[in-house]
């Protein structure tokens, strides 16, 4: 794949990310699987399929109002393996247990996303390493939620 196709299937995806979900079906396989750790703790989960990652996009938007993302870098390739490094920035609208911030306080936080794309080039897996850390910190947590109340 040369480097225009790679950053446009990235710029898709951050754009879904961004809140267009139309772009599933364009730059994410049908048996996509997603190894996720919670923002605010909790065991892995996997999210699969269009319908699956459909739900957890429009949860995250509707958990953080206003969430936008923003490529930092050009995104990486290895053959099937393509890294982004983004950050996001939301509105915090409170209802998360512990948190001392204000609803309406603005989060940012960066992450890393490694994708890995099928013969077509539409993402087929993908793996995200949020910083959780100072999403939290800037939420005033000062402990973690216990993994019950996380996961």
């Amino acid at each position: 794949m040369a480097e225009a196709a790679t950053k446009d299937v990235v710029n898709a995806w951050i754009a879904l990310w961004d809140g267009d979900l139309t772009q599933i079906p364009r730059v994410v396989s049908p048996d996509f699987v997603a190894h996720t750790a919670p923002l605010t703790g909790g065991a892995p989960v996997d999210i699969q399929g269009h319908d699956g990652l459909h739900a957890w996009v429009a949860g995250a938007h509707q958990a953080l109002p206003g969430l936008h993302y923003t490529l930092q870098r050009d995104p990486l390739r290895d053959g099937d393996m393509v890294v982004t490094h983004w950050l996001a920035e939301a509105t915090y609208p409170g209802g998360i247990p512990g948190a001392s911030a204000e609803p309406g306080t603005p989060v940012r936080f960066y992450g890393l996303d490694m994708l890995r794309l099928n013969d077509d080039d539409r993402i087929v897996e993908y793996w995200v390493h949020p910083d959780s850390l100072w999403f939290m910190q800037q939420l005033g947590l000062r402990e973690l939620p216990p993994l019950e109340a996380a996961g």
